[in-house]
């Protein structure tokens, strides 16, 4: 179980900010009295301002403090911070009003010898929350001015290299802004190109101007000769980066991008901390899938949410992605320790998460998920525990058949016993028309879920069928970029083999999303990918980006198909048509209803064949039983 930390309504070095705010505060009901009598403040209200004053300094501060004012410097206040100041404001008005109203603190004598309690005047509370306000938000925003003042242009240090700037919007202007700001980088920003006309010749604060659109690139470098040129738009678009990136590399000029908006939320790093290199899904050719996360995901938050395979790369950037939503708990389950350790490790010390609990669990023993399920008690689950290198489970059937398909129908049971409400599943598009093991196996699990889903109509069972997820275990992009790194040669099964590419971001929230659409319990979820990318083209995009030329600097060799190796994947079995779900370029794969009694059967043959260990028989049956059931379904 993780450790819990406990969240401090102020950041480390707030002890200044709460004295000058208390000072203000102060002043600011003393003006109050002072505006409220013009003609002179009279001596009850006077005695009445001096019993109070320290009441409403340090009970306005506490108000200020549980409100969230302070989390963090003023100099990052942003709209929120000013949100959280006028409700405090409003919140310790009232208290203060209220109190007075209750506690009597100054009685004076009244005709006829009673006493009676003075109270504050409204007039004079109306201007205290005015006035109070007024200071703290001029406080807040004169700082905020100190730290954003203009400079007059960008002091570069010697020997600084010039950057030509793709992008003359927020982006371009923020990075100039942090170049400015932090001349150690050595970096001199020399101009804009961007694509609105309107924006052609404009100059920004520090006087640089858009040269030109991204069609006079060409031209622009040869005339400025940059040392390199940063692609500053968060969402540009694969064509753009494309384009940038050819450009650059005719003439040997090194590009660098600012990253997405997803990875900008990801991290809390300084900017141009964050430039990094053009990668291989910046330059696909496809718009990548963006959703809202917070309002996909808002099912999560607040629930118990089990996470299967927490260590490899899909679990653990759904843990990353889970824990921004907020869910009381989250439940990391692997059974590798060392990769268990990291994800837990970057939660909590990284990324602050304090409700993370790590579980050493095997998917496959029914005792200890049993045992885990019933002691955390998830809403959700998130099934992304399997084996994916297609070669390996050619050559360990059985474990393949265990780990992908026996072990997805017992969580998948286990989950519909115990009451989870929401059971989701990662697959594969290997699992459509399989020709290996590997795909056979994520058939079967795709029929375990669709079996359970009849036997428990409690749980929203679904599958979540994607391609090729870039960077993620399994995938041909880290193993081309370690040939590459050895100096080659790239090798390549066919020159015609093509495949459906994404990035482990848009998997994982299109898995999310899945988990919310209300949809048959037992459906299939796939992702419109667009085209399918040329794997010989992939390479070559690689061996460019690293700065090198295909054929020249990096061999790339045909070796022939591996046995079960498809030319090109599909996304949709030949019995099922892809239907529009209420989430944009996701499809549900709308196919007949297998048999409950014929998938039961099947599964009992495979786990007979699987305690016998006979590895051949088993690896032959669960191809044909992949291959029957879709025959079954098209009848």
């Amino acid at each position: 179980m993780s450790g819990t930390r406990r969240k401090w309504p102020v950041h480390g070095h707030a002890i200044p900010q709460i004295a000058v705010d208390a000072v203000l505060v102060g002043v600011a009901y003393l003006l109050a009295f002072r505006l409220r009598f013009d003609a002179g403040t009279p001596i009850r209200y006077e005695q009445l301002l001096e019993v109070t004053v320290p009441w409403v300094v340090g009970g306005t501060s506490l108000v200020l403090i549980l409100s969230g004012v302070y989390r963090r410097e003023t100099r990052f206040t942003s709209r929120r911070d000013y949100e959280a100041l006028l409700r405090g404001v409003v919140i310790a008005t009232v208290i203060t009003m209220g109190s007075v109203a209750l506690l009597h603190p100054v009685v004076i004598a009244a005709a006829g010898g009673t006493r009676v309690a003075v109270g504050v005047p409204a007039g004079v509370m109306a201007l205290f929350l005015l006035l109070a306000l007024f200071l703290l938000m001029i406080a807040r925003i004169s700082v905020h001015i100190f730290f954003e003042r203009r400079l007059r242009g960008v002091r570069a240090s010697r020997g600084s290299r010039d950057v030509l700037i793709v992008g003359g919007g927020d982006g371009g202007r923020l990075v100039v802004r942090e170049i400015a700001r932090n001349p150690q980088l050595g970096l001199r920003p020399i101009g804009f190109v961007d694509d609105d006309p309107r924006k052609r010749g404009e100059k920004d604060e520090y006087g640089l101007r858009v040269l030109g659109g991204t069609e006079d690139l060409p031209r622009l470098l040869d005339e400025t000769e940059p040392d390199e040129v940063m692609i500053a738009i968060p969402s540009a678009p694969g064509q753009l980066r494309a384009r940038v990136v050819g450009a650059c590399r005719e003439r040997g000029i090194p590009v660098r991008t600012l990253p997405t908006v997803f990875e900008l939320l990801k991290t809390g790093e300084g900017l141009v901390r964050q430039i990094r290199e053009v990668r291989v899904e910046d330059v696909l050719g496809r718009e990548p899938v963006r959703m809202d996360l917070d309002r996909v995901g808002a099912y999560l938050a607040g629930k118990v949410v089990m996470v299967t395979g927490a260590g490899g790369s899909i679990g653990g950037e759904l843990c990353r992605q889970i824990a921004r939503v907020g869910p009381s708990s989250l439940v990391l389950v692997d059974h590798a320790e060392d990769n268990l350790f990291e994800i837990l490790r970057e939660l909590e010390d990284e990324r602050h998460v304090n409700v993370a609990s790590a579980v050493l669990a095997d998917c496959r023993e029914e005792e200890r998920m049993r045992e885990v399920m019933e002691e955390h008690r998830p809403t959700v689950v998130f099934h992304a525990a399997a084996y994916k290198h297609v070669g390996m489970m050619e050559r360990n059937p059985i474990e393949a058949v265990r780990n992908n398909a026996l072990a997805t129908r017992l969580v998948a049971r286990i989950a519909g016993e115990i009451g989870v409400k929401t059971f989701v599943l990662v697959s594969t598009d290997k699992a459509v028309q399989p020709a290996t093991v590997m795909g056979a196996s994520k058939a079967l699990a795709e029929w375990a879920v669709e079996a359970a889903a009849g036997r428990h109509p409690a749980t929203s069972y679904s599958s979540v069928r994607f391609g090729n997820v870039l960077g993620s275990s399994g995938s041909v992009v880290p193993i081309f970029r370690r040939q590459i790194a050895a100096g080659g040669p790239i090798t390549v099964t066919d020159e015609r083999m093509t495949r459906f590419f994404m990035t482990i971001p848009e998997a994982v929230q299109l898995v999310i999303r899945a988990g919310s659409l209300s949809g048959r319990s037992g459906a299939v979820y796939v992702l419109n990918m667009g085209d399918p990318v040329k794997i010989v083209d992939l390479a070559e995009a690689m061996i460019r980006l690293s700065g090198l030329e295909p054929g020249r600097d990096i061999a790339i060799e045909v070796i022939g198909r591996r046995g079960g190796e498809k030319l090109h994947e599909e996304l949709f079995n030949p019995d099922e048509n892809p239907i529009p779900t209420a989430a944009e370029k996701i499809l549900r794969a709308e196919r007949p209803q297998l048999e409950p009694e014929w998938v039961e059967r099947s599964f009992e043959e495979i786990n007979l064949l699987t305690l016998e260990g006979d590895a051949a028989r088993l690896a032959a049956r669960v191809t044909e039983l992949a291959a029957t059931a879709t025959a079954r379904a098209t009848s």
